[in-house]
């Protein structure tokens, strides 16, 4: 447990990486976000959305928009 949030495997974790990226992918047609603008629309951790979204980089599903803003944070979109 970290904090107040319950960590999980990571093998749990990626279980549900089919179910959010489909969830991840809805939210970004409306527009690029960061990981913890994904994570507070999602209602999920951002260190799982985190796995999600670089899983998704990995494969081509999202690339980073733009340069990093204020806080450090890569706004990510569906790639072209």
């Amino acid at each position: 447990m970290i904090g107040n949030t319950i960590v999980r495997d990571v093998a749990d974790i990626m279980r549900d990486e089919m179910l959010m990226r489909e969830e991840i992918a809805r939210l970004l047609q409306d527009g690029p976000m960061t990981i913890p603008e994904l994570a507070d629309s999602l209602g999920q951790p951002r260190h799982e959305v985190l796995i999600w979204t670089m899983a998704m980089r990995r494969y081509g599903v999202v690339e980073e928009a733009g340069q990093p803003d204020e806080e450090g944070y890569y706004r990510y979109q569906l790639a072209h």
